[in-house]
Formats: structure tokens, sequence, C-alpha cells
């Protein structure tokens, strides 16, 4: 399933809250879009008057490339954690329709985004990542049609004081520390099962917040993302306030494509005009996004302010994570020039690492599964990529 982002800030009794409350917007929270239509005309490709896209947490600068598509004319709906305005292309202009944008996490209650589309016919894509979509392609199969993320910002952190010899995750895995992870999480079945780590040294019981972490001194590891707990536990967990190390999971084998654009697989076929126009606009996007992430990052901060679901998020997290989205080529091209596209030898290996994981979970993949039932490059511009 998709790895759980780190809930740092969020408080227990804000969580259980917001358990109990349904994300979706209303006719309030709607923006029509503003001037004439540009290049790009969404509306007569067959897109509907408001793309909804569900994201899979808080606003946050991994969603980064999404919100550069967000006119300034955008309206919060704080109550239900949705923000909406014109759909715009990369020169600013309005593409005749709506964005909606819907927060995860938190804001639903911690279901995974799949399940919000099929319970929810409104929305028109969402955030999966990959080992999510093989667990449930079964009952309820989604298709990719864009990668934001090349590589997952997932990685296992330790303190380097405590383990000076260790280098990656293997390295861990010949030492006595604990590995603290989201309980469920495929990738750390992967990691004991390819005896990376040992089964007797992880421990699912990480809930998000620094206080295991500092309590043991560094004694432990732990999960995060690469782009924002190093600078988060360095520059703004006082108890803590240095370094640490780490190593993506994706570089110990384990390769999903995080986050997704990914639709329902029966409306392929009949979203295919919209997508056609939509998602090389998504691309292009992106990389806007890295080159100049201002405009938005102030987007992202003021909705992380209005929504308050007590995620804390600050200007020093985005900007830290704008440069190492780049510096680590968690945004980039794959093996070739072009970005945002899949590499199915890479989507089939994944396949064979977790049908075997989640077969014994109870939720096994659909029988004879190929990386064509789950993500496609038909709509993808191979022009667009970083230079």
């Amino acid at each position: 399933m998709r790895t759980p982002r780190t809930t740092i800030g969020i408080t227990l009794s804000v969580a259980a809250a917001l358990v109990l409350t349904a994300c979706g917007g209303d006719d309030d929270a709607s923006a029509a879009p503003s001037g004439d239509v540009g290049s790009t005309d969404l509306a007569a490709a067959g897109c509907p008057d408001t793309v909804v896209v569900q994201t899979d947490w808080n606003p946050e600068a991994e969603h980064g490339g999404l919100y550069e598509s967000l006119g300034d004319d955008y309206e919060i709906d704080a109550g239900n954690k949705v923000v909406s305005g014109t759909l715009i292309d990369a020169e600013g202009e309005s593409t005749g329709v709506t964005l909606e944008i819907r927060a995860g996490g938190p804001a639903i209650g911690f279901q995974t985004v799949t399940s919000q589309l099929y319970a929810d016919d409104s929305i028109t894509m969402g955030y999966i990542a990959t080992d999510e979509a093989i667990q449930l392609s079964d009952s309820q199969p989604t298709t990719a049609v864009l990668a934001p993320l090349e590589k997952s910002p997932t990685m296992i952190m330790w303190d380097p004081e405590t383990y000076p010899d260790v280098t990656g995750i293997a390295d861990l895995g010949e030492t006595d520390a604990t590995v603290r992870y989201f309980d469920g999480s495929a990738y750390m079945a992967y990691l004991t099962g390819a005896g990376i780590l040992k089964p007797d040294q992880v421990d699912g019981s990480y809930d998000g917040t620094p206080a295991g972490f500092v309590s043991e001194g560094g004694a432990v590891a732990q999960q995060g993302f690469a782009s924002a707990e190093p600078y988060i536990y360095k520059n703004e967990v006082d108890a803590w306030g240095k370094d640490v190390e780490y190593e993506l999971v994706y570089d110990a084998g384990f390769q999903p494509y995080q986050s997704s654009i990914s639709v329902r697989t029966d409306d392929v076929e009949g979203m295919s005009g919209c997508l056609t126009e939509l998602v090389p606009l998504m691309q292009q996007a992106d990389l806007d996004y890295l080159e100049d992430p201002s405009r938005v990052n102030e987007i992202i901060l003021e909705l992380v302010e209005e929504y308050d679901t007590g995620w804390v998020y600050t200007q020093g997290v985005a900007d830290y994570s704008v440069e190492t989205q780049a510096e680590l080529g968690l945004v980039g091209n794959g093996d070739d020039d072009t970005h945002g596209n899949f590499d199915t030898a890479r989507v089939q290996t994944l396949i064979e690492q977790t049908t075997p994981i989640f077969t014994e979970q109870g939720t096994a993949p659909l029988a004879g599964i190929t990386p064509d039932d789950l993500v496609t490059n038909e709509f993808i511009d191979t022009s667009i990529g970083l230079k």
C-alpha cells in the first residue's frame, strides 16, 4: 500500500477528529475560470468543467507541480480542505476549466486515494503510488498517466554519531539498531524479505512524530521523506538540532512511482481526449515549479495555515524540499530525456516484489497483472523533460 507521509505536527486529538471528516468540495469552493482561454483548451478537449485531483497528503512542496497549474483566482474552502481556481497553462493563461485540489491524509481520515476515487466519481484523478495500485488492482483498478516524482522520497535515516560506519540501509541490517516505520508499508516487507534488514529489528509503531527518535538519543533508525525530515530534525526539532544521514528506499531496490497521477482504469478510454492535452500541461508544470517555486510555495503555506489540521510546514522546509527534489533527482527524467513517463521494466520488477507480499496479506493483485494494467505512457509528451 501507499507509504504514509510523516505526521509531524499533527496531534493525536486532531487526527482522531479528522478521521470522521469527509473531504469534498461544494459549489462555493469552485471558482469559474477567468479570462480568455489560451493555447490549450481543455474544455474543448473533453475535460470536465472542474478537474478534481485528490492528493495523498496535506499541501507540500512534493505536490508543487500540481499547484503550479492553479490560477491566482483560487478560492479556499478551509472546512473541506479544498482549493479551486482556474486551471492555467505554462503561460499563466486559462485552459477553460477549473482545477480543484483536495487535501489527503488527515483530511480524508488517512484513507487511500484509491478508495476515494471509487467512493466519489466527481474525482477526476488522484495521487496513487504503484505499490498501492498493484495491491488494489483486483478490486479497484487504476491506471497511472503521469509520474511527477521519478524517485520516491521515502528513506530510512539514522544518527551518524551513533552509527559512524553505517552508509546505507544494508549496513543498518548488520547492526542491532531498531528501524521504526509505519506498519503495513510494503517497502519494509521487501527489505526484510530480501534480507536487507532483519525481521526482528523492525518496529511498525512509528507514528510520524520525532519523540521516539529523540528519546532514544539516535539509537533507533526511522523512516521519513528525504525532502523534509533531514531539514526538520536539524532546524525545527529543538531537542535534536543536528544532522541525520539517510538512504532512499529507492536506492535499496524498492522503486514504486510515488504519488503518480492516476485515473480509474475504466475511465482511460473515455478521458483520452482530455488526457492528451492535460498530461503534457502537468508535465511542464512540474518542471516550471522546480525552476521558480516562489509563487506556489506561498500558496502551499497559505493553505496549510487555512486548513489548520495541525500539520506544521514552514518556508524553510518548502525551500529545502525543492532543492532536494532537484539534487536527488526526485523530480526529473528517467533513463531518457522525458519527464513523467514510466519504465515498464521497473513496474514489472515491483509487481514481482510485491505480489507475494500482498497475497500473504490477503489482498492479492489481479491475476496475471502486467505493467500495462497499471501505467500508460500514451499521453506523455516525450519532448518535455529537464534539459
